[in-house]
C-alpha cells in the first residue's frame, strides 16, 4: 500500500507594498493605498497614479477619497492618532490630496503650486473634512503664522510658526465647528488628561511643533504616550451610536529605523503594542473590526546565532571571520551606522552599543536608512476578519474594511431583507486601523 501525504500551506496574511512607480515604496504612496484603495506614485497623497510628484497641475481630477471620509459620510465618528506630525504622510492621506507629501504648510510649497491653486496639507486638514472628531499628534508649527511663538518653546526660533498666509489654523479649526458643539484644543499632556470627555465633541491635540518625541525620551509631564492618546480618542468616538473609524499610527518606528537607531524604533513598537492592547480592551470583537499592519518594511535584520537570553541590543556570540571583530545582533542593510575607523570596520565592543541613540552598523553608507520592499504582515480580529487573508495588494485593505462596515460605494450586500442575520448590519459597527509606520 502506498500512502501519499500532502501538506497544504496557507500563507500568513500579507500585503504587497510597492508603489505604482517604485519597487520599494514610500509612506505617502502606501498610505494612499491602504486608506484610499488605489495604488499611487511615491511621494503623492490622496491622488491616483495620474499625478506626478511636485506637479500641482497634474492633481485636478485625480483626487481619491479615503475610508475615513467614507465612514464620516456614513454617520460614524472618525479620528486620527499619530506620533508624527498630523500632516505627515500616513495621517494626511486620510484627508488631503497633494502632489507632494512634504507640503506641510504653504512655506514648503513652490510658487507654481501656490499659483496653481494647490493647498498645503495643514490647510486641507482644517478645510477638507472639517468634522473629524479627534486629531492627536504633533505638528503645531504648520498651523500658525510665520514666526508665531510656540507655547511650549517660546524662545526657540526653529519651533515657531511657518505659515506664509498669516492664518491661525487652530483658531480656524475651532471656528468651523457647528454652533453648540464643544471643540477643545490642547497642546499639553495635562490638558489632554483633564478633559471632560463626555462633554467634548471635537478634539485637536498638537503636542510638539514637529513630530512627537521618541517614547524613550518623552517628557511624561508634557507629552502623552500613544496609549494615552488612543484611550482618549476611543472614549470620545465611542459616544457615536453609529460607531467609528480610528486611524492609529506608531509613526516614529519608521523614523527610528531611518536614523539607524534600532533601540528607539523597537521601543516605539513596544508602545504601539501597548496601544493595541488597550484598544482591544476598550472595544469588543462583537462590533469592532481591528486591523494591524505596516505600510512597508525596513532593511533591518536580527541575526548572528544569538542564544536565548542574549540582550537583543547586545553583541552576537561570534566574530566576523574576515576582520575578527564583533558585531551586534541587530544590523541594517544600509544607513548612517556605516563607520570606517583607520581604514577598518569599527570595533563595536569599544562603543556604547546599548545607548538609546546608538546607530547600528550598516552595510552601505547612507544619510538615512531606506525602506524594504518585501510584503508586510496583517493581523485582524472582529467581525469579517476572515476577509483579510492570503496575499493581497495593499490597496485591498480599505475595501475589505468598508465591505465589513457597509460604508463606501459598495453596499449591495447590506440589504437587511436579504441578509437579516448578518453582522454587517450592526448599528454601531466600528473600525480600527493600527499601523507600524
Amino acid at each position: 500500500m502506498v500512502v501519499l501525504i500532502t501538506t497544504v500551506l496557507y500563507p500568513s496574511p500579507t500585503f504587497q507594498t510597492y508603489n505604482t512607480n517604485a519597487q520599494v515604496p514610500d509612506s505617502a504612496g502606501t498610505a494612499t493605498a491602504y486608506l484610499c484603495g488605489v495604488k499611487a506614485n511615491e511621494g503623492t497623497l490622496g491622488v491616483s497614479a495620474g499625478v506626478t510628484r511636485d506637479r500641482c497641475n497634474t492633481t485636478k481630477g485625480q483626487e481619491v477619497t479615503s475610508i475615513l471620509r467614507w465612514a464620516k459620510e456614513a454617520g460614524k465618528a472618525v479620528g486620527i492618532v499619530t506620533t508624527t506630525r498630523v500632516t505627515h504622510a500616513t495621517p494626511s492621506a486620510a484627508y488631503a490630496h497633494s502632489a507632494n507629501r512634504d507640503w506641510y504648510s504653504d512655506a514648503e510649497m513652490p510658487p507654481d503650486a501656490l499659483e496653481g491653486g494647490c493647498k498645503d496639507i495643514a490647510r486641507q486638514l482644517v478645510e477638507n473634512i472639517p468634522e473629524i472628531e479627534v486629531i492627536l499628534g504633533g505638528g503645531r508649527k504648520y498651523m500658525y503664522p510665520k514666526n508665531f511663538s510656540d507655547a511650549e518653546y517660546p524662545h526657540e526660533e526653529k519651533h515657531r510658526g511657518t505659515r506664509l498666509d498669516g492664518r491661525n489654523l487652530v483658531q480656524a479649526w475651532q471656528e468651523a465647528k457647528p454652533r453648540g458643539k464643544v471643540a477643545e484644543y490642547v497642546w499639553h499632556r495635562r490638558g489632554l488628561l483633564a478633559l471632560n470627555l463626555s462633554r467634548t465633541d471635537f478634539l485637536l491635540g498638537l503636542f510638539e511643533p514637529g513630530d512627537m518625541v521618541y517614547e524613550l525620551d518623552r517628557n511624561n509631564e508634557t507629552d502623552p504616550s500613544l496609549s494615552e492618546m488612543v484611550s482618549v480618542a476611543i472614549r470620545i468616538l465611542q459616544k457615536n451610536p453609529r460607531g467609528f473609524f480610528l486611524l492609529v499610527e506608531g509613526g516614529r518606528i519608521d523614523h527610528g529605523h531611518h536614523e539607524g537607531k534600532a533601540k528607539q524604533a523597537l521601543h516605539e513598537a513596544v508602545e504601539l503594542d501597548r496601544a493595541i492592547g488597550l484598544a482591544t480592551r476598550l472595544t469588543s470583537t462583537q462590533d469592532t473590526l481591528s486591523v494591524v499592519t505596516a505600510d512597508h518594511s525596513h532593511v533591518f535584520t536580527f541575526g548572528g546565532y544569538t542564544p536565548r537570553g542574549n540582550p537583543i541590543f547586545g553583541l552576537a556570540p561570534m566574530q566576523s571571520d574576515v576582520d575578527r571583530k564583533p558585531f551586534t545582533s541587530i544590523l541594517y542593510g544600509n544607513g548612517p551606522g556605516y563607520k570606517i575607523v583607520a581604514g577598518e570596520r569599527e570595533n563595536v565592543s569599544a562603543v556604547d552599543f546599548a545607548h538609546a541613540d546608538y546607530q547600528a552598523q550598516s552595510a552601505v553608507p547612507l544619510r538615512q536608512e531606506t525602506h524594504g520592499g518585501e510584503d508586510v504582515a496583517v493581523f485582524a480580529r472582529g467581525p469579517m476578519a476572515h476577509l483579510l487573508h492570503g496575499v493581497h495588494e495593499q490597496n485591498y485593505i480599505p475595501h475589505a474594511m468598508a465591505y465589513a462596515a457597509c460604508i463606501g460605494s459598495n453596499r449591495g450586500h447590506c440589504n437587511a431583507a436579504t441578509r437579516p442575520a448578518t453582522p454587517l448590519l450592526l448599528p454601531s459597527f466600528s473600525l480600527l486601523l493600527l499601523l507600524l509606520c
